[in-house]
């Protein structure tokens, strides 16, 4: 994956939380593309920031198992999958299905929409990412003021 447009959101992420446990979500059509793009952003984090990143791949939850399984437990600094629990300035990247949806949204300190072709991208997203080539993705800046209201909007979240 292209380091540069990783690193710039990676920098991005660290510049508006570069404190404190933060919750970072990467979501989007299609789970295998989501997964790889949420480890090389966990890897690019860990390595401007010096700080602990956990990684997850939390598939489809509900939004009960989400907090209760996931966020509860990692804001509280109790250990997850490992015998060490998380600093207290430690990233928590997770990707799965249903990350942004409108329950769960506020829960992320940031948060990334995948997309590759002509997919449409998640509102709801601090930053959206076209996988077209996940050897180079690109940031996608997406125009809603573009599209009439009148146009059918099927998965437009």
């Amino acid at each position: 994956m292209s380091e540069s447009v990783v690193d710039g959101i990676a920098a991005e992420f660290l510049h508006h939380a570069n404190r404190g446990r933060r919750l970072v979500a990467v979501d989007g059509a299609d789970a295998g593309r989501a997964a790889r793009f949420a480890d090389a952003l966990a890897q690019a984090i860990a390595e401007a920031s010096g700080d602990d990143v956990v990684r997850r791949s939390l598939g489809a939850v509900t939004e009960a198992e989400l907090r209760s399984g996931t966020v509860e437990p990692f804001r509280a600094g109790e250990p997850a999958d490992t015998a060490t629990p998380p600093g207290p300035d430690s990233v928590l990247v997770v990707d799965g299905q249903g990350l942004l949806d409108d329950a769960v949204r506020g829960i992320w300190h940031f948060s990334v929409w995948t997309l590759a072709g002509d997919e449409l991208p998640h509102s709801g997203a601090n930053v959206i990412v076209d996988l077209a080539d996940e050897g180079a993705p690109s940031r996608y800046f997406y125009d809603y003021c573009a599209i009439p209201p009148s146009v059918n909007r099927p998965g437009l979240h």
